[in-house]
C-alpha cells in the first residue's frame, strides 16, 4: 500500500494538545483560552487541535448546550466560543508562538437543522421510509451522502473556508471511516492545493488501513483498549508486545500513529486516565511519547485533572492558582519528542529495538535510533552510530530489579527527567517502582 500523500517534515516531530474550549476556562470561549497559549507553548506544544468551533444545531440536542459534533452550519463559528474574528486572532497568535492549529472537521453528519437541510436536502441519506436519519445512534445528527457529486464540493468548499480566512494548518477529521476514502482524497488534492496541511484521521490503523494512503496520521485505539485491559484485569506483557507487533507487521514503516491515553470521549464515557490505567498512566504517557509515533495530551491532564468532563453541558476544568502539577512532566516529554531524531515518527532514518532484560515478563525496554539514510543498508543497525533514546517501563505492581541482556547497549547517557549522566552497561543493575520509567537520551 502506497502513500498518495506525503506529511509535511514538521508532522513527524510534532505532537498534538486537544483542547476542549468549553470547559477549558471559567469563560469557555476563545478569549478564555487565550491566556494559556504561552504556558502551552513552555509546556512543549507544537499542535492545537480545538474540537469543533462551528455553531450547534437546536434541534434534538442534548443537554443545556449540546455535541460540538451536530453543527448547525460549517461557516461560522458556535457563539457560545466566539467570533470569526476572535478565532483568526487565536489562531495569530497561536502561529506567532510557533505552534501550528488544526480544527476538527465532522464529514459524516450534520445536526438537524443544518442550513443545508433547508436549502439542499439532497445531500442527505434517507432511509427507507424517506427520512432522514443515522444509524450510528447518534440522535441529534443525520448522515450526509457522499453519492452526491455537489454535496462533495460543498463540503470541501467549507473546509477552504477556514484555510484560507483564519490560516490553519490543518483538520483533525472526525469518525473517517465513516465516510468514502475517495472523497478524503479528494478533498486533500484540492485544499493541499491552498495550503499543505496536516491530516489526522480519527480511526484506527488496525481497522482501517487504507485510509493511511492519505491521511498523515491515526489513532491506536486498540492499544488504548488493550492497556486498559491490561491493567484492570492484570494481563501479561505478552498482551501488549503482541498489538504493537500487530501494528509493525501490518501497516507501513511510515505509518504516523498517534498515541494517547485521554481524549473528549474516553474522558466523558469511559473514565480520566486515572480511573482506566491507575498508577500506570504515567508511565503509558512516557510510551506515547517515545514510541514510533506522535503523542495527543487531552486539556487538563497536566493538571492533572481526575474528573469527568460534561459533554452536553458546562462543567469547567478546575485549574487552581498554582501551576499544573504535571506541566514539566509533559514539558520534558513533549520537547523530547520535537527535538530528538531519534523520536521521529514514522520516520524511515528512525529504527526502534526492543531489547531483552532479566525481568522481560515486568520491564519493557527498547531503544530508539537514529540513522542516516547512507547507513540503514548495514547488515547491523544497531552498530551503526546514531542519536539515541532508551527507554525502560516498569509494567508491573512490584518493584524490580533487573539489567539489560543485550551486550551492544552501552556508554553514557542522560536521564531526560534528572538531567544526570547515566552509565549504561549491561551488567549494570537497574530498580524501578512499580509503574516506574526511565528514559536516556544520547
Amino acid at each position: 500500500m502506497e502513500k498518495l500523500f506525503q506529511p509535511l517534515p514538521w508532522v513527524h516531530a510534532t505532537n498534538v494538545y486537544e483542547v476542549n474550549l468549553r470547559q477549558y476556562s471559567a469563560e469557555g470561549n476563545f478569549k478564555g483560552f487565550a491566556p494559556a497559549l504561552p504556558r502551552l507553548r513552555d509546556m512543549g506544544v507544537d499542535t492545537l487541535w480545538f474540537m469543533p468551533i462551528t455553531p450547534i444545531s437546536q434541534e434534538k440536542r442534548q443537554g443545556s448546550l449540546g455535541s460540538y459534533y451536530a453543527a448547525s452550519s460549517y461557516g461560522d463559528t458556535n457563539p457560545e466560543f466566539g467570533t470569526k474574528e476572535e478565532f483568526k486572532q487565536l489562531v495569530d497568535s497561536a502561529h506567532a508562538l510557533g505552534m501550528k492549529v488544526i480544527i476538527d472537521w465532522v464529514a459524516n453528519h450534520t445536526g438537524w437543522d443544518h442550513e443545508w437541510v433547508k436549502t439542499h436536502p439532497e445531500y442527505y441519506k434517507r432511509n427507507e421510509h424517506g427520512q432522514f436519519y443515522d444509524p450510528h445512534g447518534w440522535i441529534d445528527v443525520i448522515d450526509l451522502n457522499y453519492d452526491h457529486p455537489e454535496l462533495r464540493q460543498a463540503v470541501i468548499q467549507s473546509m477552504a473556508f477556514w484555510v484560507q480566512e483564519a490560516g490553519i494548518d490543518g483538520f483533525r477529521c472526525d469518525m473517517a471511516m465513516l465516510v468514502p476514502l475517495d472523497f478524503w482524497a479528494q478533498a486533500r488534492k484540492q485544499l493541499d492545493g491552498i495550503k499543505p496541511l496536516f491530516w489526522m484521521a480519527e480511526l484506527d490503523q488496525l481497522g482501517n488501513p487504507d485510509y493511511l494512503q492519505v491521511f498523515d496520521a491515526a489513532y491506536s485505539w486498540s492499544w488504548m483498549h488493550q492497556t486498559q485491559e491490561f491493567y484492570q484485569h492484570h494481563q501479561g506483557i505478552d498482551t501488549l508486545e503482541s498489538v504493537l507487533m500487530s501494528y509493525d507487521q501490518q501497516q507501513p514503516k511510515d505509518a504516523i500513529r498517534i498515541w494517547f491515553t485521554s481524549n473528549h470521549d474516553e474522558n466523558t464515557w469511559n473514565g480520566t486516565e486515572y480511573d482506566k490505567y491507575g498508577d500506570m498512566a504515567l508511565s503509558l504517557a512516557v510510551f506515547s511519547a517515545t514510541w514510533n509515533g506522535i503523542p495527543m495530551v487531552y486539556s487538563g491532564q497536566e493538571l492533572p485533572n481526575r474528573s469527568r468532563l460534561p459533554f452536553f453541558d458546562r462543567g469547567p476544568i478546575e485549574w487552581g492558582d498554582k501551576p499544573p502539577a504535571l506541566q514539566g512532566f509533559y514539558k520534558t516529554l513533549l520537547h523530547l519528542h520535537s527535538t530528538h531524531p531519534a523520536l521521529s515518527g514514522g520516520d524511515p532514518e528512525v529504527t526502534t529495538f526492543k531489547l531483552g532484560t532479566t525481568a522481560n515478563d515486568k520491564i519493557f525496554a527498547f531503544l530508539r535510533k537514529h540513522i542516516r539514510m547512507d547507513a540503514i543498508g548495514s547488515s547491523d543497525p544497531f552498530a551503526v552510530p546514531g542519536r539515541e533514546v532508551l527507554v525502560f517501563l516498569n509494567w508491573s505492581r512490584d518493584a524490580v530489579s533487573f539489567h539489560l541482556r543485550e551486550q551492544r547497549v552501552q556508554g553514557t547517557y542522560q536521564d531526560v527527567f534528572s538531567g544526570k549522566t547515566v552509565g549504561v552497561d549491561p551488567l549494570f543493575n537497574w530498580t524501578l517502582e512499580p509503574w516506574g520509567y526511565l528514559v536516556l537520551q544520547r
